[in-house]
């Protein structure tokens, strides 16, 4: 399916507008368990301009990675960028930096020691990747995860990778059910957010009252985000009765759900839609904004109701990003950040000859119909010749790995390193750490694997320290090893281990370090 430019673009535009729009919309509510039924327009004051909002101004940071390293850019980019130009420190913001810092990569930097590693914070990041992979949501939800990893894991990060792959279909796709069938092709079946989300279309099929569906939503996957202003006796009553409590930081699935509640009630009616995802409560600004975004993507900017845009004469409010060190340029309009965007799509989706500024511009090649929907795992017969195949895991696999298994990508093979459920060790008892080798679909060529673990002296081997593994190229085959070592009482508190893979014939090596903390005795590792 093709997607001519200037659609493209208009599309790009709303996806901004929508975003802006949702989250000054929802600002005022966030954080509120509150049923905001009578709102109907903005409540702020906004002669000065739209108020900022982090679920926009945190993807500037993203694009300035990718302005710098296009497609290159993966978990361990945007950890560094996160680092440095991302200013707050709440919750799994702060979580995610904290570890980063301590030298756990990504996924551990995500899920390590993060109560709040299922909550909201990177399921607002994802129309960059969306708006980069245009008609493309396997492509998108691949650097979604990239990007949820950071400082987020399991359901947060389901979230990220369901809304970006909804948002890039969406550039090919209007149909609601039909566009979160296809998102929900990219995260597991069994997850609290699937779960969630079939109970916000089983209220609409069966015309449930919005406010009997918001509690059912809710109570299908509970989470906090709604009391974090208020002790438990100030709860109001009107309208929460009925209402679970949650589990602080479990938020992602029940926002995300009342999105998909709210567009389906709202039938295609922008500003009622987003009005009833702010009557939700909860996290109103990311729920708002998700929507807006979504709807500004499938409507695009020219049929947008100006009743909404005007008030925010196209302008962005920023609040994270640091603005004291360079690295990061902030547009000031909705219209300044299309035009960067739309500047990196063609090289992003792989589409290198193209000019975007010529008569049309650039042509952009889509998915359709059911390319649109995650690939099976089982879509190849293991043993076949891999020749021209892509035998890496889909998304859909990617995303069900535990946090524990770190991915690194190289040339000619990628790397798998499972810290097998922790990242401690207790002197004296045996700890596992397991290295799998898959090579890579674009060297279609048998290998020989050198893989060696080097430790320093107070941690004792006693597995191979070297291990020579066939890597072959048919569907399905890797090369897998475990080491087994053993830290003494002199090891620090941070134990810092090389894994070195290196092909035979090849220049073509690779290096991962593994961080492990000390910790009190503990078994099944």
């Amino acid at each position: 399916m093709k997607l001519e430019y200037p659609v493209y673009r208009d599309k790009v535009m709303g996806c901004w507008a929508g975003k802006n729009v949702g989250g000054v919309l929802g600002a005022p509510f966030e954080c509120k368990r509150q049923f905001n039924g009578d709102v109907d327009f903005y409540t702020q004051d906004l002669s000065k301009g739209p108020v900022p909002n982090d679920d926009l101004d945190l993807q500037i940071v993203w694009l300035a990675a990718v302005e710098r390293y296009g497609r290159n850019v993966n978990a361990s980019i945007l950890g560094e960028y996160w680092l440095s130009f991302v200013t707050p420190n709440w919750v799994e913001y702060g979580t995610g930096k904290s570890n980063l810092r301590a030298g756990l990569l990504p996924p551990l930097s995500g899920h390590v020691d993060n109560v709040y590693r299922n909550s909201c914070g990177c399921f607002i990041r994802s129309e960059i990747w969306a708006c980069l992979a245009p008609g493309q949501p396997q492509l998108a939800a691949q650097y979604a995860r990239e990007d949820a990893i950071v400082d987020h894991s399991e359901e947060g990060m389901y979230a990220e990778i369901f809304t970006a792959a909804l948002q890039s279909a969406a550039f090919v796709e209007s149909d609601p059910n039909t566009l979160i069938d296809i998102a929900l092709s990219y995260v597991p079946a069994d997850s609290a957010l699937a779960r969630a989300i079939a109970e916000a279309r089983r209220c609409y099929q069966n015309q449930v009252d919005f406010r009997e569906a918001r509690k059912r939503v809710h109570n299908t996957a509970p989470g906090t985000f709604g009391l974090q202003e208020w002790t438990l006796d100030e709860i109001p009553v009107k309208d929460n009765e009925g209402m679970e409590l949650g589990t602080p930081g479990f938020d992602a699935p029940e926002n995300v759900a009342f999105s998909m509640l709210a567009w389906l009630y709202g039938e295609g009616d922008f500003g009622r839609s987003l009005c009833l995802a702010n009557a939700c409560g909860e996290d109103t600004d990311c729920t708002c904004a998700t929507l807006g975004a979504t709807l500004g993507i499938i409507m695009g900017a020219k049929n947008l109701p100006e009743k909404w845009l005007a008030p925010l004469d196209d302008k962005i409010a920023t609040l994270c990003i640091n603005r004291t060190s360079e690295g990061v340029w902030v547009p000031a309009t909705v219209t300044e950040l299309t035009d960067r965007v739309v500047r990196q799509a063609p090289l992003f989706v792989g589409q290198q000859l193209c000019d975007i500024y010529a008569p049309g511009g650039v042509v952009f090649e889509c998915r359709s119909g059911r390319g649109l929907y995650c690939p099976q795992s089982a879509r190849y017969l293991k043993g076949l010749n891999g020749h021209k195949k892509d035998i890496d895991l889909t998304p859909a696999e990617v995303a069900a790995l535990t946090p524990y298994h770190v991915r690194y990508a190289y040339p000619a093979f990628s790397m798998d390193v499972d810290y097998r459920g922790s990242v401690t060790f207790t002197p004296g008892i045996e700890r596992r750490i397991t290295v799998t080798l898959v090579n890579s679909f674009t060297q279609y060529q048998q290998q020989w694997a050198r893989v060696t673990l080097y430790t320093p002296p107070c941690a004792a081997v006693s597995s191979p320290r070297t291990v020579m593994l066939p890597l072959n190229n048919h569907v399905g085959a890797k090369a897998e090893c475990t080491f087994a070592f053993t830290a003494d009482e002199t090891a620090p508190a941070k134990l810092e281990l090389l894994v070195d893979v290196a092909l035979e014939g090849r220049h073509s090596n690779g290096i991962a370090k593994v961080t492990l903390m000390a910790a009190e005795a503990e078994t099944g590792l």
